[in-house]
C-alpha cells in the first residue's frame, strides 16, 4: 500500500451556559463532560505517547473550565446541581432543588451510563414507580434517596480512565448506596481535582509535541452566516432566508471574534495557534480570506463542502471516484489562497460518531485503521494523501460501552506500531508537504460538515426569526455603543453578551427534529442571553423577545448534539 498521512482532530466545545445576570450555570454539561470526556480523551493520549492527534479547544469551553476551576478554589459554587451535591443536609432542600435533582439525574444514555449499574437503576425504578402514582407521591423519597442519587449520578458521568485508577471513585461505585455527606465531599473534590488539571494536561502534550492545539472564533459563531446570510445559497440555492437581508456588521463581529480566540489561545498555551477549525466546519471564501488576513495557516471543513466546489467548478462534468480528489489539501483561488483547507472524510468521522458504538471496541478499530490501509492501496503511485478524521471528541461516547475506552485504546495501539500509516498533525504535515501535493480550488462553495450545507441553522421558520431576532439586537447594540452613554466597563459586558448570543449552538437546537424538552432548555438559553443584552445596553427587552420561538418535535433521528454529515 501506498504510505498515508493520517489526522484525527477532535473538536471539544460546548455552549455559554452561563447567565452573566446572575453568574449561575444554567445546565451542567461543561463540567460533565469535563470530568468524563475530557479527561478520557487526555488519559487515551498520554497512555499512548506516539499517537498524534490535533485538538481543538473552543474558547469559550476554556473559559467555562476555568470559571469552574476557580468556584472549586474558592468553595463558591454557582453551579445548581453542583450546589445539591455539596449540601450537608439534603433533608432540608425546598422543593425546587428536589425536583431539579430528579429532572437533571436521569439525563443520560440509560443503556451505556444506567443499565450497567444496578444501584443507579434501582434509583431510577423506584423514581418512575412513585411518578406514576402522582407527582405528589415524590415527596416520599428521602433525604437518603437524594445521597444516592446525586453521587450516582456523577459516577455514570466519571470517565473510565478515572473510574479505573481513582481510589476514591473505585470505592464509592464499590459501596454502591448510603451515601454520606462526607462520600459525596470526597466525590466533590475529585470532580474539583479533574477540571483543575485538565488545561495543564493538555498543554503538557502541546508543549512535548504530541498534540497540536488549534483554537475557533470566541463563542462559535456561524461565521459564513454572520457575514451573508445569502452564502446559505451556495449549497441549497432555494434556502429561505431570515427578513433582515444580512447581520450588522457581521464581517467585523467574526473578525473580532477572531482576534479574541488567538488571545485566548495565546494566554492559554503560549504559542500562536496555527490553524483554525471554524464553528461547524463552516466555511465560504470572505471567511478564509479573514483567517488569512490573521495569519492562519490552515483550516477545515466537510467533504460535502468539498464536492459542492468541485461541482461548481466542473459542470455538467460528473465528480470522480471521491478518492481521488479527498485526500489531498487545497487553496482557494484569491484572497483566501494563503489558508491551506483540509477537508474530512465523512465516512470514517461518521463511523466513529454513530456506527462503532455498536461493534466490539477492537474490531471497530481493525476496521478503522483496514479502511484507512484501503486507501493506500488506491492511490496513485507517487501519491502522498493525507486523510481527515473530524469529530467532536465528547458527544460520541456516551454511546459506546465504557465511554469508548476499548475502542480508543485499541486505536491508539495498532496506529502507533503502524509502519505504512503516517498518524500526524496538520502543522507537521504542512512542515514536510510539498507545494505539489497542494491543489488550487478555482471556487469555494460556502457550507458546513453537516450537509455540506447551513440548513441546520438557517432556513426554517424557527431558525430564521432567530436571527431576526439577534439582527434586531445587533441594530440596538450598535445605536448604543455609538451613543456614548455606556462607560468602558459597560460596553465590555455589553460585547460580551453579544458575542454569546452570536454562538451557533442556539440556532442548531430550534427546529421541529429535536425532543422537546432540550429545545426549551436552549430557547429559553437564547432568549435569556438577548434580555440580557438589552438590559445591559439599558434598554426594555421587546415582547418578541420574551415569546418561545420553537417547540421542537418527534424526528429525534434527526436531531440530538450530533449529526450526520450526509
Amino acid at each position: 500500500m501506498q504510505p498515508l498521512n493520517f489526522i484525527l482532530l477532535w473538536h471539544m466545545h460546548q455552549p455559554d451556559y452561563r447567565n452573566y445576570e446572575t453568574g449561575e450555570f444554567m445546565l451542567p454539561w461543561v463540567y460533565l463532560h469535563a470530568i468524563k470526556d475530557y479527561s478520557d480523551m487526555v488519559s487515551h493520549l498520554e497512555a499512548h505517547p506516539s499517537m498524534k492527534a490535533v485538538v481543538n479547544f473552543v474558547p469559550v469551553l476554556l473559559d467555562q473550565l476555568e470559571d469552574y476551576a476557580a468556584q472549586f478554589a474558592m468553595g463558591q459554587l454557582r453551579d445548581p446541581l453542583l450546589r445539591l451535591l455539596a449540601t450537608p443536609d439534603l433533608e432540608q432542600v425546598s422543593t425546587r432543588d428536589r425536583l431539579r435533582a430528579f429532572d437533571s439525574c436521569f439525563r443520560s444514555n440509560h443503556v451505556t451510563m444506567m443499565q450497567p449499574y444496578p444501584a443507579y437503576k434501582r434509583l431510577h425504578d423506584m423514581h418512575e414507580a412513585l411518578r406514576e402514582r402522582g407527582e405528589a407521591e415524590l415527596a416520599y423519597l428521602s433525604g437518603q434517596y437524594l445521597s444516592d442519587l446525586l453521587v450516582w449520578y456523577h459516577l455514570a458521568w466519571t470517565g473510565e480512565s478515572v473510574r479505573r485508577d481513582n481510589e476514591a471513585v473505585v470505592r464509592l461505585m464499590t459501596q454502591g448506596r448510603g451515601f454520606s455527606y462526607a462520600d459525596r465531599k470526597q466525590l466533590l473534590d475529585v470532580i474539583g481535582e479533574l477540571i483543575q488539571g485538565l488545561i495543564p494536561r493538555y498543554r503538557k502534550l502541546a508543549e512535548s509535541g504530541q498534540i497540536e492545539l488549534s483554537t475557533t472564533p470566541h463563542y462559535h459563531p456561524l461565521a459564513p452566516l454572520l457575514i451573508d446570510f445569502s452564502s446559505a445559497r451556495d449549497s441549497e440555492p432555494g434556502s429561505n432566508l431570515p427578513m433582515e437581508t444580512i447581520y450588522p456588521g457581521g464581517k467585523s463581529r467574526v473578525a473580532r471574534q477572531l482576534d479574541s480566540a488567538i488571545e485566548s489561545h495565546v494566554r492559554r498555551f503560549g504559542i500562536t495557534p496555527r490553524g483554525i477549525w471554524p464553528a461547524e466546519g463552516a466555511i465560504s471564501a470572505p471567511l478564509l480570506e479573514i483567517l488569512a488576513d490573521h495569519g492562519c495557516q490552515w483550516s477545515a471543513s466537510g467533504e460535502g463542502v468539498l464536492a459542492n466546489s468541485l461541482q461548481m467548478s466542473n459542470a455538467p462534468e460528473p465528480l470522480p471516484e471521491r478518492g481521488r480528489y479527498l485526500y489531498r489539501p487545497y487553496r482557494v483561488e484569491g484572497g483566501a489562497g494563503g489558508v491551506t483547507c483540509f477537508f474530512r472524510d465523512e465516512k470514517l468521522s461518521d463511523m466513529i460518531g454513530f456506527e462503532y458504538s455498536k461493534w466490539f471496541g477492537r474490531d471497530a478499530a481493525e476496521h478503522l485503521v483496514h479502511s484507512l490501509e484501503d486507501i493506500g492501496r488506491n492511490a496513485t503511485p507517487g501519491e502522498n494523501p493525507v486523510v481527515s478524521v473530524i469529530l467532536d471528541g465528547e458527544n460520541a461516547w456516551e454511546y459506546y460501552p465504557y465511554n469508548g475506552y476499548y475502542f480508543l485504546n485499541d486505536l491508539y495501539e495498532i496506529l502507533e506500531n503502524h509502519d505504512s500509516i503516517r498518524v500526524t498533525t496538520y502543522q507537521d504535515y504542512l512542515a514536510t508537504a510539498k507545494q505539489v501535493d497542494v491543489v488550487t480550488l478555482p471556487v469555494l462553495a460556502a457550507g458546513s460538515w453537516v450537509y455540506g450545507s447551513f440548513s441546520t441553522w438557517i432556513g426554517d421558520r424557527d431558525k430564521n426569526c432567530a436571527w431576526d431576532l439577534l439582527c434586531a439586537a445587533k441594530h440596538s447594540y450598535d445605536l448604543v455603543m455609538q451613543s456614548g452613554r455606556l462607560t468602558d466597563e459597560e460596553k465590555a459586558k455589553a460585547e460580551r453578551q453579544l458575542a454569546s448570543c452570536e454562538s451557533s449552538d442556539w440556532f442548531w437546537w430550534l427546529g421541529d427534529y429535536n425532543p422537546p424538552y432540550v429545545v426549551s432548555s436552549f430557547d429559553q438559553l437564547f432568549r435569556d442571553n438577548l434580555a440580557n443584552l438589552y438590559g445591559l445596553l439599558k434598554l426594555p427587552v421587546p415582547e418578541t423577545v420574551r415569546e418561545p420561538i420553537s417547540q421542537g418535535g418527534d424526528a429525534h433521528e434527526l436531531g440530538g448534539a450530533m449529526r450526520r454529515a450526509s
